[in-house]
């Protein structure tokens, strides 16, 4: 998944989505260690988009977080 369609999702699709995904490492897993799972490099990539989309939570995060310290400083 790249950068831009994550900055295009909602936070509670990237919400959903990190649920997913985390989900999905976990029946990955399972396959792996059952010899099932025949594209191994998909683990370390969903792990990848897991950590993408908590950043970019993160960010909007801390973006409010600024806008209303600045908006309480503006009123004062």
């Amino acid at each position: 998944m790249k950068k831009h369609e994550i900055r295009e999702m909602s936070d509670t699709e990237l919400v959903k989505r990190i649920a997913e995904e985390q989900a999905n490492i976990i029946d990955m897993r399972f396959q792996h260690e059952f010899k099932n799972l025949t594209n191994t490099a998909k683990l370390p990539l969903s792990r990848r988009d897991i950590a993408r989309m908590k950043t970019v939570l993160r960010e909007r995060e801390i973006v409010k977080s600024l806008a209303e310290k600045v908006s309480k400083q503006g009123e004062g």
